[in-house]
Formats: structure tokens, sequence, C-alpha cells
């Protein structure tokens, strides 16, 4: 490393940061929000953890169930950013991530409608409009759990 650092400096006068570089094999590094992943000798591009981290933490912010607000302008706020973030993470040859993301905003956003549906009449008459059959309505509409739980069912 210090041979390299001090051709980089000396002569093409790049200042090095040693806290950010590192010599290490390719599968210990991210490199731009990617990771490299070997697998059967070939390498393949993954999202990084941290990356993964950061556009949840964005995601909440955009989501936020006490904000106020029309969900359809939360969902194009969200369309808007996911669509530059997956745009930029195209090269990843990993989908699991990217359909659990997937998954996680879609729990978040029932999440939201259920909360948003603060009485049990409303929750009742919501649920008998989206086709649910009589017996599961009302059981679901006075149900005393709280919204990510009652999100992640039917």
């Amino acid at each position: 490393m210090a041979s390299v650092t001090r051709y980089l400096d000396r002569m093409l006068h790049l200042p090095v940061n040693l806290t950010k570089s590192a010599v290490d094999r390719l599968v210990h590094r991210t490199y731009l929000g990617f990771k490299f992943l070997k697998s059967r000798g070939h390498y393949r591009i993954g999202v990084a953890p941290e990356s993964l981290r950061r556009v949840k933490r964005r995601l909440r912010e955009l989501t936020d169930r006490h904000a106020p607000g029309r969900l359809e302008e939360r969902i194009q706020a969200v369309n808007r950013f996911l669509a530059g973030w997956v745009g930029y993470f195209a090269l990843a040859e990993t989908p699991t991530p990217l359909r659990e993301l997937d998954s996680w905003i879609r729990h978040r956003f029932r999440a939201i409608v259920w909360r948003r549906w603060k009485r049990v009449r409303t929750r009742y008459r919501e649920l008998r409009t989206l086709g649910m059959p009589e017996w599961k309505t009302g059981e679901l509409a006075n149900a005393r759990k709280g919204p990510w739980r009652m999100a992640a069912g039917p």
C-alpha cells in the first residue's frame, strides 16, 4: 500500500485518504455502494448492506405513518426516489435484496392505510369494499393489534 500511495502522491499528484483506502480481496471491500460476491468461480455484483440501510432510512422518512398528506403523493415521492436508486443499482445481479425491499415498502404502505382507518366502522366498510369475506371482515376490523402487525395479514 505504501508504494502505491507514494506513486499516486508524487507522480500523479493525487491525494490518498488512508482511512478510506485499502488493499484487500474484492469480496471484502465495497465500492460506490456495491459489493462483490464470488460464487462458483465467478464474481457477481450486489448491493452493499450500508446502501440498503441508507435507502431504508430514506424510505422511512418518505413513508412516515404519522405524517399528514395524501397517500398518492407519498407513493409518487417513493416512486421518484426509487426510480433513481434502482437505476443506479441496475448492475446488481442479486435480485433478492431488491425483492425484499419491495415487499417491505408494500408492507409499510399497508400499515399507513390501516392506521388511517382509525374506527372499526371505517375498517369494516373498507375491508368489505376490498372483497373480504364477511366473517373475516368482522374479525379483522375489531382486532386490537398494531398497524404493522395488521399490515402483514390478508
